[in-house]
């Protein structure tokens, strides 16, 4: 259990389990932690944004502030699910292109944990360059939950079977085991 007004940063990208993030961050703030939600740019056609506000009660950002804007709190720890192939070969090399990759660019550097929960077939699994981020990413101490006994890719022509299955906890549990 994390103590009170820890704050997590859920970045949700554009992919398939996309619309149930709200399941993550539910079961975040049953844990103690004050969720902010970022979305990718492309990720805010797939979420409802109007009912992620209401269950925390912050505005999910998707682009950095204006200077006359609030700034947010700074995140305690970092979850991204679900995780695209894009995201994970950008984070991995360091692009900040994005509001989401900008956060994630400083995590690691900060000392801020970060933990990857993965959306991406078999096919994009196999490719050596994402082979390659993921071992890049868990060789700075992100926790990406890729393999047996975490997330499993499915065949490209059973993804979308795989949806109803996308195991949210999982991530909040890796956090937990993180000490976050």
């Amino acid at each position: 259990m994390t103590r009170p007004g820890k704050v997590l940063y859920v970045i949700v990208c554009a992919a398939g389990p996309a619309p149930g993030v709200g399941v993550l961050v539910s079961l975040a703030q049953g844990a103690g932690w004050t969720v902010q939600v970022v979305a990718t740019p492309a990720a805010l056609d797939f979420i409802d944004v109007a009912d992620l506000e209401k269950l925390t009660g912050r505005p999910v950002r998707s682009r950095y502030r204006k200077p006359h804007e609030p700034k947010p709190p700074r995140p305690d720890a970092v979850v991204v699910a679900p995780a695209t192939y894009n995201t994970i070969n950008k984070f991995a090399r360091g692009i900040a292109d994005t509001y989401a990759l900008g956060l994630l660019a400083e995590a690691p550097g900060l000392g801020i944990p970060v933990v990857v929960l993965p959306y991406v077939n078999s096919a994009l699994a196999a490719r050596v360059p994402f082979r390659r981020s993921v071992e890049q990413l868990r060789a700075e101490g992100v926790c990406v939950l890729l393999g047996p006994g975490r997330f499993e890719p499915p065949q490209p022509d059973a993804a979308a079977d795989a949806l109803d299955d996308y195991p949210w906890a999982m991530a909040l549990d890796a956090l937990t085991r993180t000490g976050a």
